[in-house]
């Protein structure tokens, strides 16, 4: 009895030591792993890999035309064999029979087997063009695949961000708390000595009350902001945590910006490889009103319970297969008639063309744009982040020059209030200044198309 109680205590032990190692929180992510994690674990990432993949069995499919075609055939029957004359349009209903002029209802063993075998010696290049538009779609599939990939990257960086960002809005809001705690108590302990009235005491609790206020919407942005990034690191929230490594230390080094390649950007080689494509098909299309030629090998038995004269055998005659033929020949057909609908596809193939070629003006544009955009927010970021010190080091003396003027009884608390409010505004600034320089980066590097510039110089 007793072992079984030591043996169950050990599994309960055992049970729980998983159960918290479960539950321990994995450690804080730097800005590049969390691009990582999220290119490992995002949805869409997988759903275009699939794409491409279908893209790539496409390829195998065009090339499966080289092939020559064979078709075999096996069948036996129990009919009447009753001919009968006159014209029946072509349809796939009524069958042909091979017998004699009668209308009885009597019935033979019939029985056939062949196979034929077909194949395209020369096609005016309609099978090659049909494999290098299944190549292009597959190009295509894979400029899909990397554009994802960087707008996932992209997201996910910006969503580290955010989240630093909230964290740095609430600690001064924080400490904004702990301070006029202080000072309430303080000026409580001064009201009930009646040395202060009791005016000062109220306006430094709804002081306090406001910065409360704002330290709940600081940790309502800190809890949205990581509920946004775990969505790409494919998370729970509780288990997000990150490490800013460089972005709250320094900034990003300043260096000449080169000009925009937009070529290079994940959006415009997509549209790049969708206007391959349709170029592609068009190609494709114009190799389709060409007469084919294929060449044909046929071999086949009949069987027949009957006689050419007439009379039925009987018995299992017509069972199997009893005379043979065979044959080669070579096939031309040529649609004549397709020539209409095939020129209004080209047509829509050309207008879908001429209007990737104006999507592709609109991508470049609007790349060049948010490059001369991102390169204006980066210096003015800059700036800011020059001036911020200054600016967090004045509210601070201000702040300690206007406590010890209120205690000295020579300030009113309203002065008090506005220069921690002004303390808090200014350390908020502060922090987000050293923030949006590397936002700023960030985007630079996001219109180049290529994050791994800016990932290096936060995790060197």
């Amino acid at each position: 009895m007793k072992q079984r109680t030591a043996l169950g205590s050990i599994i309960i032990l055992a049970g729980a030591c998983l159960f918290l190692q479960a539950q321990q929180i994995p450690a804080p992510l730097t800005v590049k792993a969390a691009v990582e994690e999220a290119l490992r674990n995002y949805p869409s990432i997988r759903v275009t890999q699939e794409q491409m993949n279908a893209a790539a069995a496409g390829i195998r499919l065009a090339q499966t035309a080289y092939l020559p075609r064979v078709d075999a055939l096996a069948q036996v029957n129990r009919a009447t064999r009753n001919t009968f004359y006159g014209l029946l349009l072509p349809q796939g209903i009524i069958p042909g029979v091979d017998g004699i002029p009668a209308n009885n209802l009597g019935s033979v063993w019939d029985s056939g087997a062949g196979f034929l075998v077909s194949w395209q010696p020369f096609d005016f290049g309609l099978r090659r063009a049909n494999v290098a538009a299944a190549t292009a779609a597959r190009e295509h599939a894979r400029a899909t695949l990397n554009r994802t990939r960087y707008d996932v990257s992209v997201a996910a960086a910006d969503a580290f961000l955010t989240l630093v960002a909230a964290q740095q809005a609430a600690e001064p809001a924080r400490a904004a708390v702990e301070s006029w705690k202080i000072l309430l108590r303080s000026v409580h302990a001064q009201v009930a000595a009646q040395l202060r009235p009791g005016a000062d005491e109220s306006r430094v609790q709804a002081e306090l009350a406001v910065a409360q206020t704002q330290v709940a919407q600081a940790e309502q942005a800190i809890e949205v902001a990581r509920a946004t990034l775990s969505q790409f690191l494919g998370t729970t929230p509780s288990r997000v945590a990150v490490n800013p490594g460089r972005l709250l230390a320094e900034l990003p080094p300043d260096r000449p910006e080169l000009p925009l390649n937009v070529a290079m950007n994940p959006r415009a080689l997509e549209q790049n490889a969708a206007l391959a494509q349709e170029q592609r098909r068009m190609e494709a299309l114009d190799r389709t009103w060409y007469p084919q030629f294929s060449l044909q090998g046929v071999a086949s038995a009949r069987g027949a319970g009957m006689q050419t004269s007439g009379p039925r055998l009987g018995g299992f005659n017509g069972l199997a297969p009893t005379t043979q033929n065979y044959g080669l020949g070579l096939t031309v057909t040529f649609p004549a008639m397709d020539r209409f609908s095939l020129r209004e596809q080209e047509a829509i193939e050309s207008a879908n063309l001429r209007a990737g070629q104006a999507q592709y003006q609109v991508i470049a544009a609007n790349l060049q744009a948010q490059f001369d955009i991102a390169i204006a927010s980066l210096a003015g970021a800059r700036r800011v982040a020059a001036n911020t010190p200054v600016e967090v080091a004045s509210a601070r003396a201000t702040l300690q020059q206007a406590t010890a003027r209120y205690q000295s009884g020579l300030a009113p608390v309203d002065d008090v209030a506005q220069a921690q409010r002004l303390l808090v505004q200014a350390q908020i600034d502060d922090a987000l200044a050293r923030l949006n320089v590397w936002r700023a980066r960030l985007q630079v590097e996001a219109v180049r198309g290529d994050l791994q510039p800016f990932l290096d110089e936060v995790n060197p």
